[in-house]
């Protein structure tokens, strides 16, 4: 009997129904019902987190017994306090004796306990306010929690990003696939846009990209060393997103010299000029996430009759001569093919045994790999 493994594959679509659920880190309102065509950023939900507590020590300020506190406060439970402000003041013996306590924060007074001596503060609630992301129709309410949206685009994944959910207008940098960008060809009339890349950008076209303020860049491959000096730290392989550099980046095929899949490049011209929502988030580890490019397709209605259907990720096989991604160190985002898919177990260098299949390199290495390291492209 043949072997075979399952791996599923990056999704470039040219029609895609995109699902998006925009859900509050806490319960809040949701401002949108079902029904409802929101923009990129339509406010579809907020909520406030607590602010976090301070404890004043009253009864030491004013050297009082701490039954005595309530007496000498100038501000009631509930009301709120300035930064500075004085919350208690003790005066003896004709004014002679002048004790003070001041409000570290400015927030609000919650609780002064009789006990303790002691006051306790809130620093002001910080407000979350919940975009759409991605323009179209919200086809569910999470009851004070979030909202589902749906809309038809052209929908692209990613290998590999850093920075969170943005959005712009598509500007195509490079004119082929396989273009190296540098800095002369990124302008001041780019700030706001997202810029398509070809097979590299370099380091100085990168910073340049950040100086005049891009949302943000696709490419196909970028040197790591490049990334860690934009980031100013070595690059986590667990998680990505929440860099704060100025900019999303999206890797389409791996690190290093790595010209764009035809498709991707042909669709992301065929939309120059539309806006596009992008989202470097990336988890190569358990519970798979990619970094995303969405590109709306406005002239399109999205209602029961539509010949597009969401596709659930289907598993595809592997076979002699399927073209594959690597998507684990020493060969990550290395392209190749599978050439041999061996029955046996194979023993690793950490001693366990897996399934693994031989894979050639488009630079004509030959290399062993575990199947659950690559990805069918």
């Amino acid at each position: 009997m043949s072997s075979r493994a399952y791996t599923p594959g990056l999704k470039v679509k040219e029609y895609y129904i995109v699902s998006k659920t925009r859900r509050l880190p806490l319960k809040g309102e949701v401002l949108v019902k079902k029904g409802d065509m929101v923009s990129h950023n339509t406010l579809v939900a907020r909520t406030t987190v607590p602010g976090p507590i301070h404890i004043v020590n009253v009864r030491y300020d004013l050297h009082v017994d701490p039954d005595e506190i309530e007496k000498y406060m100038l501000i009631n439970v509930g009301e709120t306090v300035e930064k500075g402000q004085i919350l208690a003041r003790y005066k003896a013996f004709f004014g002679l004796i002048k004790e003070i306590c001041v409000s570290p924060i400015t927030g609000t007074l919650e609780l002064c306990s009789p006990i303790t001596g002691q006051a306790i503060l809130r620093e002001i609630p910080t407000p979350i306010n919940l975009s759409a992301y991605i323009p179209g129709a919200v086809k569910k309410v999470l009851p004070n929690e979030g909202v589902v949206i749906e809309t038809l685009g052209t929908y692209i994944q990613g290998i590999f990003g850093i920075g969170g959910e943005t959005y712009g207008e598509i500007k195509m940098i490079a004119k082929k696939p396989n273009d190296i960008v540098k800095p002369e060809q990124i302008r001041s009339e780019d700030k706001g846009k997202i810029l398509v890349c070809g097979a590299l950008i370099t380091l100085e076209a990168l910073k340049k990209a950040v100086e005049i303020g891009a949302n943000g860049l696709v490419v196909g491959g970028i040197k790591g060393i490049d990334l860690k000096i934009l980031l100013g730290k070595a690059m986590g392989v667990v998680i990505t997103g929440t860099e704060e550099i100025g900019i999303t980046i999206i890797i389409t095929e791996g690190f290093g010299n790595m010209s764009m899949q035809k498709r991707t490049f042909v669709l992301l011209k065929k939309h120059e000029g539309k806006m596009v929502c992008i989202n470097g988030a990336t988890q190569i580890r358990a519970g798979v996430l990619r970094p995303e490019i969405i590109i709306p397709l406005e002239d399109f209605e999205l209602d029961n009759t539509s010949p597009f259907e969401s596709e659930i990720i289907n598993s595809e096989s592997l076979n002699p001569g399927t073209h594959i991604r690597i998507i684990r160190e020493p060969f990550f985002g290395a392209l190749g093919k599978v050439v041999e898919l061996p029955i046996s177990l194979y023993k690793l260098e950490t001693e366990s045994y897996v399934k693994v299949l031989v894979a050639e390199l488009v630079d004509g290495e030959k290399v062993i790999v575990p199947r659950t390291n690559v990805e069918i492209v």
